[in-house]
């Protein structure tokens, strides 16, 4: 499913036009990039959990010389499912 899938599907379920599902769906994923920058976690019971993870320095090496080079740490990401999304996936509906 892609954005423009996900707008469609919201619309219809909450019974508003694609372009304030859009407005919606934005505003979500703004507030939530907005928040885990800042080192916040969102979190929707049930659905899971949005943060800030850190990926420490390591070694690493070039796939196409072999040479080794240096990874810096970075931060990164992270979404955790939570229970009732796992138990979902789990039975496959």
């Amino acid at each position: 499913m892609n954005k423009a899938e996900l707008v469609a599907e919201i619309a219809h379920h909450a019974d508003v036009s694609k372009k304030d599902a859009e407005e919606c769906l934005n505003a979500f994923i703004t507030c939530v990039e907005k928040e885990v920058s800042k080192g916040k976690e969102v979190t929707l019971v049930g659905f899971g959990t949005y943060s800030m993870a850190e990926r420490k320095a390591r070694k690493g090496r070039n796939p196409q010389t072999g040479k080794e080079i240096n990874i810096p740490k970075k931060k990164v990401p992270r979404f955790v499912a939570g229970k009732a999304f796992k138990t979902l996936v789990a039975k496959g509906k």
